[in-house]
């Protein structure tokens, strides 16, 4: 990892300007948002169409070369739209696309790439219009979506699964399986005497977190002067 020459109120001041823009700009265009989000570069986050729900310390990454992208498509007034649950991760590329209703349960994990849609966005034999239905996507609690792996319409996949990276959903995948592959298949079942640790487990103390991570802040940017920021800006160095 590269050293951050930052100074400490250059990077609070940065993560401020990132809150600033979630509630300013962000927040506005969603149907709700919960409580303690951390998003990383909100402006990378693009929101299409309505509804779209988004529960409370969620982890949204966005990144200029991986857009994450949340669309809702429809000419329907009255569709679910998309919904994400509690303690959700969802990772820079992650396009979700909804004609109809996708869920997302609490704790999922969706790698970067992931496709998850609840429609063909065109019919089979007249091209020139969308398909008459959709059908409707859901990720049970704790589901980790693999990189770039797609999950198409009509698709339910049960607790705690995994779907393997690059694999290709258009089927139902039972709870607490690991799936691989074109079309996805089921390759292993999870051990039911293992406990599973979910991202609410490791991350439900919200404000001893918040603590620890500002303190390893203060400690790694404490010798770090503006000068030298502004000499790493000007003539950044292969040493770091």
């Amino acid at each position: 990892m590269r050293k951050d020459h930052r100074p400490y109120l250059i990077k609070k001041a940065w993560f401020g300007l990132q809150g600033f823009y979630l509630r300013h700009f962000f927040e506005p265009q969603l149907e709700s948002l919960g409580a303690n989000p951390y998003v990383v570069k909100p402006w990378h986050i693009e929101v299409f169409g309505a509804p779209v729900k988004i529960g409370s310390h969620v982890t949204l990454l966005g990144a200029s070369d991986k857009k994450t992208r949340l669309t809702v498509w429809t000419d329907k007034s009255d569709v679910p739209g998309i919904e994400i649950g509690d303690h959700v991760l969802i990772s820079p590329g992650v396009r979700i696309s909804a004609a109809q209703e996708i869920i997302i349960s609490d704790n999922c994990m969706i790698a970067s790439n992931a496709y998850i849609t609840d429609s063909d966005w065109h019919g089979i034999y007249d091209r020139s219009l969308p398909p008459a239905t959709a059908g409707p996507v859901y990720l049970a609690p704790n589901v980790w979506i693999g990189d770039s792996a797609i999950v198409c319409k009509g698709v339910t996949i049960g607790e705690n699964s995994i779907v393997g990276a690059g694999a290709v959903v258009s089927s139902d995948i039972p709870a607490n399986v690991i799936a691989v592959g074109n079309p996805a298949r089921v390759v292993k079942e999870l051990d039911p005497n293992r406990t599973i640790t979910t991202r609410k487990d490791r991350f439900s103390d919200v404000d001893r977190i918040s603590m620890l991570l500002d303190n390893q802040d203060r400690e790694m940017l404490r010798e770090n002067t503006y000068l030298g920021w502004f000499r790493h800006l000007l003539f950044p160095s292969k040493n770091g």
